[in-house]
């Protein structure tokens, strides 16, 4: 088994890369996706949350009101603490299954765990490799107009409230450049890819960022791709 971080801030081609991960044979473990199927209607997160903080975040067809949960919770660490205790767990739970799973058939698979604010929250995780998609400012803020119609000031908060490339940059051991041609990016890819089937990994296997320095507060980080 082979286990890598993907990383990337909003709009770095993050997708782009996990999707040809995929089409080579790596399974992706989406952190994001999978919290979003615990709170659909009839699941019991979705209830368990309900109950902690009432139906005001609720829409009115009982789907979950992101706006509204995220108002209450991301000015007040305790009430982020109440929810992540609720959805933590069974993220873990099911990321574990869907691992376990695999390796009864393919023992050797290589795993990408689809990790949007890695840099931010400064954890130590144990992963063969970092991957980071790596795309200037400048190039995302476009790409944010042009593909979600947000205005330039729009486009600009969504970046500045998140850690900055460079910052993504020191925890990296692989950064793939999604300015380029995409043919050349995929190219980059594939060869990063075979270099982990042979088992030749970077140097670190665990990385440690409690010293990286953060310059977003928790309260305004975004995790969008």
């Amino acid at each position: 088994m082979t286990t890598i971080a993907l990383t990337g801030g909003i709009a770095s081609g993050k997708t782009t890369i996990s999707n040809r991960l995929r089409e080579l044979g790596a399974v992706i473990i989406d952190a994001d996706e999978i919290a979003r199927e615990i709170v659909q209607p009839g699941k019991r997160v979705l209830r368990e949350i309900v109950d902690r903080f009432g139906q005001e975040i609720l829409n009115d067809d009982g789907t979950l009101n992101r706006k509204a949960l995220a108002d209450i919770v991301f000015n007040d660490d305790d009430e982020l603490r109440a929810l992540n205790d609720l959805t933590h767990p069974e993220i873990r739970r099911i990321t574990r299954e869907r691992i376990e799973t695999t390796l009864i058939d393919d023992p050797d698979a290589i795993f990408v765990h689809d990790i949007p604010l890695l840099a931010e929250n400064r954890s130590n995780y144990d992963y063969d490799e970092i991957w980071v998609a790596d795309a200037p400012a400048e190039v995302r803020r476009e790409r944010l107009m042009e593909d979600r119609g947000m205005s330039a000031e729009e486009a600009q908060a969504r970046i500045d409230a998140q850690v900055s490339d460079e910052e993504r940059r020191m925890i990296a051991d692989v950064v793939i450049d999604t300015t380029r041609p995409i043919s050349d990016t995929i190219e980059h890819i594939d060869e990063m890819f075979v270099r982990l089937r042979l088992g030749d990994f970077a140097a670190s296997d665990e990385v440690s960022y409690d010293t990286a320095p953060i310059t977003v507060p928790k309260e305004e980080r975004t995790s969008e791709d």
